[in-house]
């Protein structure tokens, strides 16, 4: 019994095989059935591959935002080509594309090519990269020629999201070894593409014949078929992924949109971004090197990280206040100034930007912004309630989300420092640290009643509560009206959102990063929170923003315009 793994399948056979004496020694009577059975000395052993197609990636309307579509594909003709400025123009062509000059000529050099032959060189471009095709049209003998290829269609605008497929490395062919992969495999590396590969990913098939002195097929010896993979469709919605991106792609930040009702979420940007069509197209040394190297690090998801919250956390210290009965709705704190401090802190003292001659109650904190409210608010509820209170809120979970997230944290080791740092994150500093997607799911607990749902990413999935009733119908009411006043109110800090006709509640937020008490040169973070008031709002939008690097330029309030483009 012969057995054998071939590329299309396993293969088993009974032979026998004949000995001859010849001047006292045996050998083997050689014919080619000794081979395969029914493979006679003018067959042929044959392999063909099918091509399993990788599936497409589309938005919640339908749009593809992964997946094959046209591009154009660099060829030159070599007797097309300058005699006097070929080595030259070959150069040029190389750098164009990213390829090399010895790669290159290669190509022109392999037996087939005649000088009236088109000659692919390997490389696409898109169709829509102008300045590309006119400096590769430029040079004498180079063409470009319309074929498919896999696109990401918003190309840097859901760059973190869709992530891109490129060459399988050695480390991933030894960990998916029995997956079919070869070694001109591509794979997804990083985003969906990744996420998804074993739905998505397409599987060649392979059949395994003998074919006779005339061509035809004689006999299969084994086949596999092709499998395609499977398209999936997200909750993104193109158009609001796009729009955020145009307000964001020269800043450092990251944005989330969410349905609040049902967890889907619509938008996810991380800006600066990078093309993941290069990754397909072709990417030069160069081009990698110069990702890397960015100083704003372009690869970088930040949607996956956790930030300090500043100011946009103070509802969440507002609402587990008043759910557990630390403080009433209309109890005023009473005047402070513009600096408060307790008389254990030495040198230490909680600053604030505006006196208001308003009682210091949960409306008018929210509504100006005051840190020293939110500061004996904290203390009001205590260090170890308000701790199991943001525990209750998902702080020190991995969040059940399709990317894995940085937990949210606060203090060392999810529990306050001492009474400073309780004070200090009562208004979103200290150690406070979230994810802007965590953040999403609590906040959306206003919406809904309480309930903070799991975001998603995939339309087939049923909407889940992560945590149900994190906060008390009373304690809920308040803070979304006086949120509602943040936006609404002349004085509130988010009153520049205002859009007539829209009811929305909103949040600012401007954190500080610096190394002490005493350090001037640190940068700022500018958040934006926004969802709907009422369920009649015609977009059901909940919106977390945040933009690096503030200072100087208005706080928080450079991330306003940014998110009212969406709503307007």
């Amino acid at each position: 019994m012969t057995s054998m793994d071939t590329q299309a399948g396993a293969i088993s056979f009974e032979n026998t095989a004949y000995f001859s004496e010849y001047k006292g020694e045996y050998k083997l009577d050689w014919t080619s059935n000794l081979i395969f059975p029914n493979l006679s000395d003018d067959d042929k052993v044959r392999v063909k591959t099918t091509k399993g197609e990788r599936g497409s990636i589309l938005d919640r309307n339908g749009k593809l935002l992964v997946g094959k579509s046209e591009v154009l594909s660099v060829y030159m003709v070599p007797g097309k080509l300058n005699a006097q400025t070929r080595d030259a123009d070959i150069v040029r062509v190389a750098e164009i594309i990213g390829m090399s000059v010895e790669a290159i000529n290669a190509k022109l050099s392999e037996k087939w090519v005649k000088d009236d032959l088109m000659v692919p060189l390997g490389k696409n471009i898109s169709k829509s990269d102008e300045e590309t095709k006119l400096n590769l049209l430029t040079v004498d003998g180079v063409g470009l020629d319309t074929v498919e290829d896999r696109v990401y269609v918003l190309g840097e605008a859901a760059a973190a999201l869709t992530g891109y497929i490129h060459n399988i490395n050695a480390e991933e062919m030894e960990a998916h070894v029995s997956e079919g992969y070869t070694a001109e495999s591509k794979i997804g590396k990083v985003g969906m593409e990744s996420l998804l590969e074993e739905r998505i990913r397409g599987i060649d098939g392979c059949k395994l014949y003998i074919e006779d002195k005339d061509g035809n097929e004689k006999q299969v010896l084994t086949q596999t078929e092709a499998h395609n993979g499977e398209d999936v469709t997200l909750t993104i919605d193109s158009d609001i992924q796009v729009k955020l991106y145009d307000r964001m792609k020269n800043d450092k930040g990251t944005a989330v949109v969410m349905a609040p009702h049902t967890g889907e979420i619509l938008a996810l940007v991380s800006t600066p971004s990078y093309d993941p069509n290069s990754f397909i197209l072709g990417l030069s040394e160069e081009k990698w090197t110069a990702y890397n190297n960015d100083e704003t690090r372009p690869m970088y998801n930040r949607f996956k990280a956790t930030y300090v919250p500043g100011s946009s956390f103070k509802p969440i210290t507002a609402a587990l206040g008043l759910s557990n009965g630390a403080f009433s709705a209309d109890e005023d704190f009473g005047p402070s100034g513009t600096a408060w401090k307790q008389d254990n802190w030495n040198n230490f003292c909680v600053t604030t930007l505006k006196t208001y001659s308003d009682p210091a109650n949960v409306k008018n904190a929210l509504v100006y912004s005051d840190n020293i409210y939110f500061a004996k608010a904290a203390i009001k509820i205590g260090g170890s309630t308000f701790g199991e209170g943001l525990k209750t809120l998902g702080f020190g979970e991995q969040m059940p989300f399709e990317f894995g997230l940085s937990a949210s944290s606060f203090g060392t080791e999810q529990a306050f420092d001492d009474e400073i740092d309780l004070a200090n994150s009562g208004y979103g500093q200290g150690k406070v640290e979230l994810n802007p997607i965590h953040f999403a799911s609590i906040y959306s607990a206003f919406v809904t009643g309480g309930n903070m749902m799991t975001p998603f990413l995939e339309m087939s999935t049923e909407p889940q509560v992560w945590k149900e009733d994190v906060f008390s119908p009373d304690a809920i009411q308040t803070v979304k009206n006086a949120m509602v006043q943040v936006i609404e109110n002349t004085s509130g800090t988010g009153h520049e959102f205002k859009i007539e006709g829209l009811s929305v509640a909103g949040k600012t937020g401007t954190a500080e990063i610096k190394s002490s008490k005493e350090d001037t040169e640190g940068t700022e973070l500018g958040w934006f929170v926004v969802f709907p008031a009422d369920d009649s709002q015609s977009k059901q939008y909940l919106t977390v923003a945040m933009i690096e690097d503030v200072k100087d330029r208005h706080g928080s309030h450079y991330v306003i315009p940014i998110v009212r483009a969406i709503y307007e």
